[in-house]
């Protein structure tokens, strides 16, 4: 959703120009980069408390700080991401002398993640959730993202309408997924046409099942934990292949034993493949192919 965060008076992108609809060129950036500004300060204390920041923090869509300075308020070393470079270059100037502030202008989803722990913080543009979500889940060090964004996405994501996503139910063995606080549009300026929400992804200290978190280097010695990780993911991709309309009908085309699996962990023959809890997917896993 929103890549950057500031407070203040927006009444001069009300100002006619002649050419492009009656917007300024700061306008058209904004909407060009997702752009829409976190103005209330209750918001970004909901952001920090969800986070608990320590330690390094990475953020995304730094725009002039405001979130920035809070997280490291709140204890943690913070590099901060912009990709617009009037903002990256403002924001940078303000935090020169501020040791626990690194501004870097650039696009979050191609930077290397650290090879240190570090968690991911931040107000993000609702066009490219689902690739700084990916990012995030490939980083090897990574240990929680909490991430502001569209609500629909957070509810969906973390299981709140009742039903699960593939990237929920693949990753999940690894990570846990957590619907926060509700943001409403109206904490944002300009202001969007649909709420946001917190969404917080968390590395478990131990996985689900045998194999190496998402992400981690591929070596000889974690052959047979690839190969785990390997085995659960190509059963959740079969089960949502949707072949038959029902978990069952898409995992009984290449397992066996498919009806005693779905038995112990507790779904029904005809259930259709979203409403099996990620729980579930470790105990069809165990007994398919553990």
């Amino acid at each position: 959703m929103a890549q950057n965060f500031a407070h203040g008076n927006y009444s001069h992108t009300q100002r006619k120009v002649r050419n492009g609809g009656g917007r300024t060129p700061r306008d058209r950036a904004r909407r060009t980069l997702s752009q829409n500004f976190l103005a209330d300060r209750h918001a970004v204390d909901l952001m920090v408390k969800a986070a608990a920041p320590e330690g390094l923090v990475l953020e995304p869509g730094a725009g002039k700080g405001v979130l920035t300075l809070a997280l490291a308020e709140a204890g943690a070393r913070v590099v901060g991401y912009e990709i617009d470079p009037l903002l990256a270059g403002r924001l940078a100037a303000r935090t020169r002398s501020d040791p626990r502030i690194d501004v870097v202008r650039g696009d979050f989803t191609a930077a290397r993640a650290p090879r240190e722990p570090f968690a991911v913080v931040g107000n993000i543009p609702y066009s490219i959730t689902s690739k700084i979500v990916d990012w995030c889940l490939r980083a090897p060090d990574l240990t929680s993202a909490t991430l502001l964004t569209q609500r629909e996405y957070a509810r969906k994501r973390s299981g709140d309408y009742g039903r699960w996503s593939l990237v929920t139910v693949e990753s999940w063995p690894w990570f846990h997924w957590r619907l926060g606080d509700t943001i409403g549009r109206e904490s944002f300026r300009p202001v969007p046409s649909v709420d946001s929400a917190i969404l917080r992804v968390q590395r478990r200290p131990e996985p689900l099942l045998p194999g190496e978190g998402l992400g981690e280097p591929r070596t000889a010695e974690r052959s047979g934990a690839m190969s785990s990780r390997r085995s659960y993911q190509e059963l959740v991709e079969l089960g949502f292949g949707g072949v038959g309309g029902s978990v069952r009908a898409s995992l009984r085309t290449r397992y066996e034993g498919v009806d005693a699996a779905l038995k112990a962990a507790g779904v029904a023959r005809d259930t259709v493949v979203a409403h099996v809890h990620p729980d579930q997917w470790i105990i069809l896993w165990g007994r398919l192919c553990g």
